[in-house]
């Protein structure tokens, strides 16, 4: 019998290709993700689904979509996706653990520059016609010299270490599992302690997934630890952060910047998580910049990191195994 295939966010056509002569697929072709509900709906009777960080998947998810032998992510940060129920239930599990380094370190060093140098606070002036030329204002921090203290020194924390280089930055780093491969290429980079970190660093960068001890890991303490004007950048997993704590801090004039690219609110492993950004961190607009979960969204990128989920899918309908298994059926 042809296996169905679904794929629950849209993908490019060549995905779609690559899939369709290995079964029956259904894509979703819209721009929104399905709700849960409907989701499980679609993949009765389905094999394969193709999911994306939009999606839960847990032991409810699978009991009732037991036709489902095999979730192929199309992302790295699995934390959504219940790896202890999958296994129980002989569900084939990939990743794709390679391809999201290099976009997300290139964010968030963009973003690093554009909240230190107050880029978007001139913008919205310039066209507020407020400008007629220059004045001594947005006066703000600049990469080189500034200290960057960086919180996991994972593949994401090493190229974005990797890249500050260039800028003539000074790189801690703090990270309570040893990095797993050589720091050669970052001879300059120290490890220290987190509150020592804290306490130095310029610009504090967040590059951790959320793990046992990483949950809010940036509290109100914490935070109060920064040397003030500091500058706080999260492109790893907003829990890590308490938004709240930050947008206090923000208020209150000691943190002197936030940037994200990630939220509370899309945890879904955190059943109390929030269900919004807080609106204290959406009112500090000229000390925050804050992007849709972006770290990868390369055109090219995207489809390849689809692609490979794809590749994932077919090794597991010819009846090898797949190449990013996390957990084999």
């Amino acid at each position: 019998m042809t296996p169905k295939i679904v794929v629950a966010n849209w993908i490019h056509p060549e995905v779609m290709e690559v899939l369709r002569p290995h079964g029956n697929v259904e894509v979703n072709l819209e721009r929104e993700p399905w709700p849960r509900d409907e989701l499980i709906r679609r993949c009765q009777g389905a094999t394969a689904l193709m999911s994306f960080m939009t999606e839960w998947v847990d032991e409810p998810f699978l009991a009732a979509c037991p036709d489902l032998r095999m979730i192929a992510c199309a992302l790295k940060g699995y934390d959504n996706y219940d790896i202890e129920a999958c296994r129980r239930r002989r569900v084939c599990l990939s990743i794709v653990p390679d391809l999201l380094t290099d976009p997300t370190a290139e964010l968030t060093v963009g973003l690093m520059i554009a909240l230190g140098r107050r880029i978007l606070a001139a913008d919205r002036f310039l066209r507020s016609g407020a400008f007629h030329g220059w004045k001594p204002h947005f006066y703000g921090t600049g990469l080189a010299g500034s200290l960057v203290g960086i919180l996991g020194m994972g593949a994401v924390g090493k190229a974005v270490a990797t890249r500050l280089q260039g800028f003539g930055c000074r790189i801690c780093y703090h990270d309570a599992k040893p990095p797993t491969e050589t720091m050669d290429a970052l001879p300059s980079a120290r490890p220290m302690p987190l509150g020592e970190l804290l306490a130095a660093a310029d610009y504090v960068v967040v590059c951790l997934p959320i793990a046992p001890g990483t949950v809010h890991l940036i509290t109100a303490e914490a935070l109060a630890r920064m040397k003030s004007g500091a500058l706080l950048v999260n492109t790893g997993r907003g829990s890590v952060v308490d938004e709240e704590a930050v947008a206090a801090a923000l208020a209150a004039g000691h943190l002197g910047g936030y940037a994200a690219d990630v939220f509370e609110m899309e945890d879904w492993a955190r059943p109390d998580r929030r269900h919004d950004i807080p609106p204290g961190l959406l009112a500090q607009a000229d000390r925050t910049i804050l992007t849709a979960h972006i770290g990868s969204a390369v055109d090219v990128v995207r489809r390849e990191i689809a692609m490979e989920a794809a590749r994932n899918i077919v090794q597991f309908l010819s009846g090898q195994r797949p190449q990013g298994a996390l957990v084999a059926a």
